[in-house]
């Protein structure tokens, strides 16, 4: 129930990302995605009492922590410039998805049942419905956008799952992974986007961003990664974009529709298949 319930908090911390980019639309993506997870990793001091040794991992760990958290935005990043965002987005969040169907191939002992398949799909169904319900129907055109989108979902789920595979580590050194990839991702931005100059309200909202959906829930899904159950943390995670949605119209002052009110049921009913224990 504590993993479950850090979860929710690193996915309430994400639902409020499409708010805020909205807000900060403005800011070339890289920019603001390092200077969010730079901030983030700020977390980590008061965590480790301000102790550097403790954010020290191992270099293959150091590896995979940049490999999550850089490249699942290097390649979100690419995927929204070169396809329909809507759409790009809903194959991003193939990523819980991947976590459920994935477990039994990263994680030795785990099985997959039916009643974890039943709850992905109704799970991805319900933001499937979160996500185009707000943008109307799908519109079939191809993009080559598509294979980055589906490659930052893979590189969320495998980072999720591997990270139960390598050396304990503590979670403070989350810190460590997001300031690497702040970095990395600020490189990029002297690379591939124009310099831009920052109001005191766009650090106001950088700042809420590196504590919240690109800080504190990293370090809130790590914790909850290593208490719980993967498959049923993947399922829960459908919720992100249902959260985001409702953001997203609560900031427009706008009513939900009828297709949020059925991802809902949709997602809740996944998240409660999921997490029921099976009768003995």
């Amino acid at each position: 129930m504590s993993a479950n319930l850090l979860a929710l908090g690193a996915v309430a911390l994400w639902g409020s990302l499409a708010a805020l980019g909205v807000a900060l639309s403005h800011v070339p993506p890289f920019l603001l995605t390092g200077l969010s997870l730079l901030i983030g990793s700020l977390i980590a001091l008061p965590l480790s009492r301000f102790d550097w040794r403790r954010w020290r991992v191992p270099p293959a760990t150091l590896a995979l922590g940049v490999y999550g958290l850089f490249g699942f935005h290097f390649l979100l990043f690419i995927a929204l410039r070169h396809a329909p965002p809507v759409q790009a987005n809903l194959v991003n969040y193939l990523w819980p998805l991947g976590i459920v169907v994935m477990a039994p191939l990263f994680l030795p002992g785990t099985t997959l049942t039916g009643r974890h398949i039943l709850a992905a799909l109704l799970g991805f169904g319900g933001a499937a419905l979160a996500i185009l319900g707000r943008g109307g129907p799908a519109e079939a055109v191809w993009a080559w956008g598509y294979l980055p989108a589906a490659g930052s979902a893979f590189i969320w789920a495998s980072y999720s799952l591997l990270t139960k595979r390598v050396a304990p580590f503590p979670t403070t050194a989350i810190g460590s992974f997001a300031l690497v990839s702040g970095l990395l991702s600020l490189l990029c931005h002297t690379i591939m986007e124009p310099a831009v100059s920052l109001t005191l309200q766009d650090w106001t909202l950088i700042t809420l961003l590196g504590l919240g959906p690109l800080g504190g829930a990293f370090f809130l899904w790590d914790a909850a990664l290593k208490r719980g159950d993967a498959r049923q943390i993947g399922v829960l995670s459908f919720v992100t974009p249902l959260l985001s949605t409702l953001t997203l119209l609560g900031m427009r002052g706008e009513a939900p529709s009828l297709s949020v009110g059925m991802a809902a049921a949709l997602i809740i009913g996944a998240a409660v298949l999921a997490t029921r224990r099976p009768a003995v």
